[in-house]
């Protein structure tokens, strides 16, 4: 029996209400976040990568699956494949004229995303948080914000687990009288902040809501302001993290931080 994955998941939601702007929305999130298996025509070499290409009405696809298996059942036999996160793939397709196949012919959320797609959601991925600055003068509880946005935060946050300590939202009001909501990091680790304030961002971004915008500040434990937003504000739950081995490249030129290029 095959296993349900998140896409899945996310896929049957959108599906089951297509006017629904939030389930589509978070289909795109699952995506992105996915752990994806590209489809290639031959082995890597170097940081060169070739994927397989289909042609659908007059549309170029590559081809993604979100289990090993998916693609092995596709492709009937042993095939060159890379596993990137959808974020890298959709990053390396944009502006190229290539749309993205998903799951084809071998689950319930199969799909085509044409290229247009695949560069909105390109876009939405690089887009950065602004910074700003302003100077918090009291905290308070965090008043009125949607249940559908904390839980985009709640799951958004998983991939915090091993950079920040702790994690808080709260009620703000800064100097000169403004008030919102922010998103408190005590104890971050060292390089780690513009991830974290990108990951609060892309939340928001793909909650569905205009819930009007969340301030991210980063903290140390001893900093007199982290006592009041404890006493104030929501504290997400992190996962704990298993010390694994280091983490080598599946193959020549996976390095995250250099993304391989199409050929």
């Amino acid at each position: 029996m095959t296993t349900e994955t998140l896409i899945d998941q996310a896929h049957a939601a959108m599906e089951a209400q297509p006017e629904n702007d939030a389930l589509r929305l978070r289909f795109y999130e699952r995506l992105a976040d996915a752990e994806l298996f590209l489809l290639l025509s031959e082995d890597v070499t170097s940081d060169v990568i070739s994927p397989e290409v289909i042609e659908v009405e007059g549309q170029s696809f590559v081809i993604v699956f979100d289990t090993e298996e998916r693609l092995a059942q596709f492709s009937g036999k042993v095939t060159p494949y890379v596993g990137l996160s959808g974020r890298v793939i959709v990053s390396m397709l944009a502006d190229q004229d290539l749309g993205l196949g998903v799951n084809l012919g071998v689950a319930p959320s199969e799909v085509l995303l044409p290229s247009d797609a695949v560069d909105w959601l390109s876009q939405t991925l690089s887009a950065a948080p602004d910074e700003l600055e302003a100077q918090p003068e009291s905290f308070g509880p965090p008043v009125g914000m949607p249940e559908q946005v904390l839980q985009a935060l709640d799951a958004k946050l998983v991939s915090a687990a091993g950079l920040v300590a702790q994690v808080w939202l709260v009620g703000v009001t800064y100097v000169g009288g403004a008030r919102g909501h922010l998103l408190a990091f005590v104890d971050a680790q060292d390089g780690a902040e513009r991830a974290l304030a990108k990951a609060a961002h892309e939340a928001l971004t793909f909650s569905g809501i205009e819930a009007g915008s969340i301030d991210v500040a980063f903290f140390t434990s001893d900093e007199a302001a982290v006592a009041a937003i404890a006493r104030q504000g929501l504290q997400f739950e992190l996962p704990n993290v298993i010390e694994a081995e280091p983490w080598q490249p599946k193959a020549p030129g996976m390095d995250p931080t250099s993304p391989p290029k199409l050929k």
